[in-house]
């Protein structure tokens, strides 16, 4: 179960690295436009804020990413300190995402679900070691 909890980890770790580009390097480009369902000028106007909040899911992405690489290779407290802050930082991100828009509960869901059933693998797995 630790295995397959850290290989969710991971991937929600690459997807916020993948939305840190979206939203800090290409906000305005078609693909992030697209896939935030913004306007050109709804882009352009939120361009700033977008760039800062890319940044937290980049921070996200290495916190979560850097406990996946400490705990596969040590086993200690730090990794799941790390792997378990970083993923359920992005639950919890994902939870108020779903609370305060309802039209996006499917984005909240693909962002909150890997590393949601990635910590509690991750939990079991080390509970039961």
């Amino acid at each position: 179960m630790v295995t397959t909890g850290l290989v969710l980890i991971s991937a929600a770790a690459l997807l916020h690295g993948w939305i840190f580009v979206l939203e800090s390097l290409a906000w305005t480009s078609p693909r992030a436009r697209a896939t935030f369902g913004t306007t050109p000028e709804e882009a352009r106007a939120t361009r700033a804020l977008a760039f800062n909040q890319g940044f937290y899911n980049l921070f996200l992405a290495v916190a979560a990413g850097a406990g996946v690489v400490v705990l596969a290779t040590t086993g200690g407290p730090v990794g799941a300190t790390l792997a378990f802050t970083g993923a359920g930082s992005m639950v919890a991100a994902g939870l108020v995402l779903a609370l305060s828009d309802r039209s996006k509960l499917r984005a909240a869901l693909v962002q909150a679900g890997p590393p949601l059933l990635g910590c509690a693998l991750l939990a079991v797995g080390l509970l039961t070691r």
